[in-house]
C-alpha cells in the first residue's frame, strides 16, 4: 500500500524556538526525517510537513530549513499571519516564491472561540485562494461553529479540517461534534485528516472501539473522496507510534475496497496538494 502522510512535522529546538515544546518535555528534542524513517519502517513514498508551531517571526526560516533537509517531504503547509488581512500580501509573495509551499496553517486551537470571525482574518483567508493556497484547519471541537461560518464565507478556498476538529473522546463528547462535523461536510471545499486522533483519546488506555465512532462520521460525512491520512508525527507518540495508529485506523476502514483504501492513504492527499513527482 502507497501511503502520502498528510501531516507530518520536523523540529529542532536547537535551530528554531517552539515555546510550546516547554509543556510537553517528553517531545523537547529534534524529531528528524531519519527518525520518521525509523518510526514508519520506511512504509511512506512521502510527506505533507506541517509548520511546528515555531516563532511566528521564524515562519519563513522554517520553510527555508525543511527545503534544505534530505526528506520525503513533497509539499510544505506554512504558517502566515492571516489575522494581518490585506496586509499579508507581502507574506504570501514570499511563501509563492517557494515552490514547496501548498498551503498555510494559522492555528486557531489556542485561541478565542471566535477568533476565525475576526473580519481581517476571514480576509487573509479569502486571499489564499489567490496564490494558490489552501489552508489546514486546526481547532477545537468547541470552534467549530465558527469555523463553519469561516467557511461559508471563503467559497474559493479550499480547506481541510486536522485531527477530524479534536473532539473530545477522553470525556465521549460526540453529539454537538457530529452535528458539527455534518454541517461542515456539506462544504464541497473542505477535506478532512483522519489524523491527531488517539492523542484526543485516553493516552495510555485507549481501544479501536474508543476512537470507531468518531472515524466512521468522518467517513460517512465526507465521503471516501475528502479525506487522508495522516499521523501527527510525532505527536502520535504521546499516545502510542505510528505503526498503532495506521494499524487501528486499518482495522476500522477494512471495509473499504482497495480504490477507496488508495484514496484515503495516498491519492487524495496528491490531488488536494497538487504533489509532482518527486
Amino acid at each position: 500500500m502507497n501511503i502520502i502522510d498528510s501531516h507530518v512535522h520536523y523540529w529542532n529546538p536547537a535551530h528554531l524556538m517552539y515555546p510550546w515544546l516547554d509543556e510537553v518535555a517528553v517531545l523537547k528534542r529534534p524529531y528528524l526525517p531519519l527518525d520518521y524513517s525509523q518510526a514508519t519502517n520506511e512504509d511512506v513514498s512521502g510527506v505533507i510537513f506541517v509548520q511546528a508551531d515555531c516563532l511566528p517571526e521564524q515562519g519563513l526560516a522554517e520553510v527555508d530549513w525543511i527545503v534544505g533537509l534530505e526528506s520525503l517531504v513533497r509539499a510544505i503547509v506554512a504558517f502566515a499571519p492571516l489575522e494581518l488581512g490585506e496586509a499579508v500580501h507581502p507574506y504570501l509573495v514570499q511563501l509563492q516564491q517557494r515552490p514547496l509551499v501548498k498551503g498555510v496553517r494559522r492555528l486557531i486551537q489556542s485561541e478565542a472561540a471566535d477568533f476565525a470571525l475576526q473580519p481581517d482574518f476571514i480576509c487573509g483567508v479569502q486571499l489564499l485562494a489567490e496564490y494558490g493556497f489552501c489552508f489546514d484547519i486546526c481547532i477545537k471541537h468547541h470552534q467549530l461553529t465558527a469555523v463553519i461560518e469561516l467557511v461559508r464565507q471563503c467559497p474559493e478556498t479550499q480547506f481541510v479540517l486536522d485531527h477530524i476538529g479534536k473532539p473530545d473522546i477522553v470525556q465521549g463528547e460526540y453529539e454537538t461534534w457530529q452535528k458539527n462535523i455534518r454541517r461542515l461536510a456539506e462544504f464541497e471545499n473542505v477535506h478532512c485528516k483522519l489524523s491527531g486522533v488517539i492523542t484526543e483519546a485516553d493516552w495510555d488506555g485507549w481501544t479501536v472501539a474508543d476512537i470507531r465512532p468518531y472515524l466512521e462520521h468522518i467517513i460517512e460525512s465526507f465521503g471516501t473522496n475528502r479525506i487522508m491520512f495522516g499521523s501527527d508525527w510525532p505527536v502520535v507518540n504521546l499516545a502510542g507510534s505510528f505503526s498503532r495508529w495506521r494499524d487501528a485506523l486499518l482495522a476500522i476502514v477494512h471495509a473499504l475496497n482497495a480504490q477507496e483504501k488508495d484514496k484515503l492513504f495516498s491519492l487524495n492527499a496528491i490531488k488536494f496538494y497538487g504533489l509532482t513527482e518527486k
